[in-house]
């Protein structure tokens, strides 16, 4: 965790010099500004595992390359399009499909541990609370982006001229989440074991 934790200042620092567009970085950044402290907060209350970790550090990396660029200017979405002659630069609908297959399985891992949900519902709750928290961030986005600074709204909501964005990004996370819940299913019937051994010595408790 300590490592994953400086690792990801030090991303954030070089993504917080000289970005392209600071009104929208700062808008990108503000529920940033509430997870950290929040993970930071609930480390020892809540324990969880080293793979758990990693994918929420790979997502707030993801995270921060998007807000630096922009997610709408972010180079690596302009070679994806060029490759596959698209027709917008997809970094974003790449961030929220991470967004679902990343944080998927953290999520379940909080549901299991905190809510004791077992079977179907231990896979099903995950993809449903993401979809959720997808939906409600879109929401939150559209009022930030209204009251805070409407001159980086554009760039913030990253459109790119599609009036079904956010539905479309919501179900990229939907995507990600029940991709991940499926390979959880899979590793399970495969060793009959949770996914989060396989970065750890010890199962978190």
């Amino acid at each position: 965790m300590r490592a994953l934790t400086l690792a990801y200042l030090g991303v954030f620092v070089l993504a917080a010099i000289s970005p392209h567009d600071r009104g929208d970085w700062l808008l990108e950044n503000l529920l940033v500004a509430v997870a950290i402290p929040a993970l930071a907060w609930g480390h020892r209350r809540l324990v969880l595992s080293n793979l758990s970790y990693l994918l929420i550090f790979a997502f707030l990396v993801l995270h921060a390359v998007g807000a630096h660029y922009t997610y709408s200017l972010t180079p690596p979405g302009f070679w994806v399009r060029d490759a596959f002659d698209l027709s917008r630069n997809p970094y974003d609908r790449f961030a929220h499909l991470c967004f679902g297959l990343l944080l998927g399985y953290p999520v379940r891992e909080l549901v299991r541990r905190r809510l004791h949900l077992h079977g179907l519902a231990g896979y099903a709750i995950p993809v449903v609370l993401l979809l959720a928290s997808s939906a409600l961030y879109e929401i939150v986005e559209y009022q930030v982006a209204r009251v805070v600074d409407p001159d980086a709204g554009i760039a913030f909501l990253g459109t790119q001229g599609d009036e079904w964005d956010a539905q479309k990004d919501m179900a990229w996370a939907a995507l990600g989440a029940l991709l991940a819940m499926a390979g959880t299913a899979l590793y399970r019937s495969r060793t009959g074991r949770e996914p989060w051994g396989i970065l750890a010595l010890r199962e978190p408790v």
